[in-house]
């Protein structure tokens, strides 16, 4: 059962740590979708890492004042489509939080899993694939799209093998299935490792998609840290 949380976050990004049962093999990053919130994701940690290998890490976006509520990490003018002002400002903020808090626990981005729903799937799939940004050890992408968006845009080269889970509901009447298909499309060219599954939910995560992404985690054969004089 998930112990309690302690915070972490600055610069208007607020987070929630859940520790591992020893030392950290890795690390495990959820970001919530539109209008909620860093609690929202926190429960899943457990159900994804029951073991508690990883350090846990929910995130809260930082704009708060959008309708209707909650926390949003930019505005939408079409879905797909991103603010590129308000994107890009939460992109800096969340990739530099998230460097930050790695290298104080000593947990590098290749021992990191990073995922979310919805707009927070956005923001993962930002975060693991931008230009100039270290790869991760997985990507869980969860009713979501990769942005279309001034100033960003997918670095696939180097990232071949990368891990990661797609999934979409066919019902889902908020961001079209279409659009997790035409992620796989792209990142499959690229040469990442792509698991997707598709399923007849609506804008909603249900068991099955849960329990692909624990095995897809449970799969992953976290580095060892290098020694001092590596």
């Amino acid at each position: 059962m998930t112990g309690p949380a302690s915070a972490f976050g600055g610069g208007g990004l607020v987070g929630l740590l859940r520790e591992p049962a020893g030392e950290p093999e890795g690390a495990l990053i959820l970001n919530h979708g539109r209008g909620s919130d860093e609690h929202d994701l926190y429960g899943l940690l457990d159900e994804l890492d029951p073991e508690r290998r990883l350090l846990g890490v929910t995130t809260g976006a930082p704009l708060t004042d959008i309708p209707p509520g909650g926390r949003h990490w930019y505005v939408v003018p079409r879905v797909g489509y991103p603010d590129p002002r308000t994107f890009t400002a939460s992109y800096s903020l969340l990739c530099s939080a998230l460097d930050q808090l790695l290298a104080e626990r000593g947990i590098a981005w290749e021992r990191t899993v990073i995922g979310g729903f919805s707009m927070g799937a956005v923001m993962s799939y930002a975060a693991a694939l931008g230009a100039r940004r270290p790869s991760p050890a997985a990507l869980l992408a969860f009713s979501g799209f990769i942005p279309t968006v001034e100033c960003w845009a997918p670095a696939l080269a180097g990232r071949e093998g990368l891990a990661v889970l797609i999934h979409h509901g066919r019902q889902d009447p908020v961001i079209s299935v279409e659009f997790a298909r035409r992620a796989r499309q792209q990142l499959e060219a690229g040469g990442l490792d792509v698991r997707y599954l598709e399923t007849n939910a609506g804008h909603f995560l249900p068991a099955n998609a849960v329990a692909a992404a624990h095995r897809r985690i449970a799969e992953i054969k976290f580095l060892a840290a290098a020694p001092p004089d590596a």
